[in-house]
């Protein structure tokens, strides 16, 4: 959305639209979030709130744990359980059911509502079997979170060529899996987390092109992650329309 977002103002600029006459970019924010990975960077944009006397990290709104860093005797847990902002972990599925429960306990000790975002990455081959299993355990302890899916990083593998990919239908398939796993329960998919661009790159297998592991070579410009181009991208989308829309949500 933010992509599309700034695409549009772009547009709108060469068109000689500016901010002072359109209402709609004055009234546009817009919000930060990466991952908490190093904790010296984090820990000098860390400040005391003068209004509240609560420790921010002013460097962005929203901090995420990624899933190889998340154990309950982390640092990183330690630091963005003292941290006031939202803060997201990313659940992948080596995940065990009862450090799970903690992980929520320790970053979420007041079990705020909006303060804990539980991103699910189990994959393809996991999204049926272990995401009811974890809505289960939150209901059964009554903790609030907002449910968000990853269906990028528990879905990458290496071609025969060497080149890190992901395959369009495993990212819908899990992202299908995490909507119908909520509607069954009755609980809400608070939000779906992408990488992506705006440009034709060859990044990631299928799509609407039907790329194939042999077109990868041709635009393959990430230094880290396979994204979606922008064909995919929109694909990607309306299917998310589409599940919230029968979700009737």
């Amino acid at each position: 959305k933010g992509l599309f977002q700034m695409q549009i103002v772009m547009v709108f600029l060469l068109c000689g639209v500016n901010e002072k006459n359109t209402r709609e970019l004055r009234e546009t924010d817009f919000y930060t979030s990466h991952e908490a990975l190093l904790l010296p960077y984090e820990q000098a944009f860390t400040r005391i709130d003068s209004t509240t006397g609560e420790w921010f990290n002013v460097n962005s709104h929203f901090l995420w744990v990624g899933d190889r860093t998340r154990f309950v005797d982390s640092a990183h847990i330690e630091f963005v359980a003292n941290i006031a902002n939202p803060i997201g972990i990313k659940i992948g599925p080596t995940i065990d059911i009862g450090e799970f429960i903690k992980l929520c306990k320790i970053v979420n000790p007041n079990n705020e509502e909006g303060k804990l975002i539980l991103i699910i990455r189990l994959g393809v081959n996991y999204i049926d079997k272990l995401l009811p299993q974890l809505i289960e355990q939150i209901q059964n302890y009554k903790l609030n979170v907002i449910w968000m899916c990853d269906p990028m990083h528990g879905n990458t593998f290496s071609t025969e060529n060497g080149h890190k990919t992901r395959d369009f239908d495993d990212i819908l398939k899990e992202i299908t899996g995490f909507f119908e796993a909520h509607k069954k329960v009755g609980t809400y998919p608070g939000g779906v987390h992408l990488e992506l661009t705006g440009d034709d790159v060859t990044e990631c297998l299928g799509g609407g092109a039907q790329l194939g592991a042999k077109d990868l070579s041709k635009r393959y410009d990430t230094l880290c992650d396979p994204r979606l181009n922008g064909s995919q991208s929109i694909d990607i989308a309306f299917r998310i329309a589409e599940l919230l829309h029968s979700s009737q949500l």
